[in-house]
């Protein structure tokens, strides 16, 4: 039980004492950074389908 005991305020200890937290200003930049990020993937991945959408449509009709 004392194993257990040292684990928790250890763990405590840890996140308290030693870890450092970012302040609101970095986490405001991290957090539109990943926006933006978030943004420009998805168009990119929504360009890639509409562009093989298209050709699949232009193919699919010269073989018909």
């Amino acid at each position: 039980m004392e194993r257990i005991k040292t684990y928790f305020l250890d763990s405590y200890m840890e996140l308290v004492e030693k870890t450092s937290w970012p302040t609101w200003k970095e986490l405001w930049n991290s957090s539109v950074v990943v926006a933006i990020a978030s943004i420009i993937i998805a168009l990119i991945i929504f360009l890639m389908d509409k562009s093989i959408s298209t050709l699949l449509e232009i193919i699919y009709d010269l073989v018909k």
